[in-house]
């Protein structure tokens, strides 16, 4: 059985997903360079310039995770409401939600199946 892993490492090299879905971690991948382009703005502008880099990635991430309701605002509407977690349903998160969501289950799979 022929068994394909996709892993996704941020610029420094670190290891950030391990996923056996392609759609997953082309999507982590995407929000991992929309955060590392508004870490870039955000220091290039001077914008919270004391701000430890671990919170600006922390910060970052959750924006490009969160674009859509983002841009929602940006345009002076209202953020699409979200259920607890618990009740969230597939359409009330952001492709890229929806595909790490399903990444870490993947990787659930992939840790398990490497392990037996």
């Amino acid at each position: 059985m022929i068994e394909i892993e996709y892993i996704v490492k941020d610029k420094q090299g670190t290891e950030r997903l391990r996923t056996a879905d392609k759609k997953a971690a082309d999507a982590y991948d995407k929000a991992l360079e929309i955060a590392d382009r508004l870490a870039q703005l955000l220091r290039e502008d001077q914008v919270l310039p004391d701000l430890p880099s671990a919170d600006l990635e922390e910060l970052t991430i959750y924006l490009a995770r969160n674009a859509r309701n983002v841009e929602r605002v940006l345009k002076g509407k209202e953020p699409e409401p979200t259920p607890p977690s618990a009740e969230r349903t597939d359409h009330s998160e952001s492709p890229a939600e929806q595909s790490a969501g399903d990444a870490d289950s993947k990787v659930t799979e992939l840790k398990r199946a490497s392990s037996a």
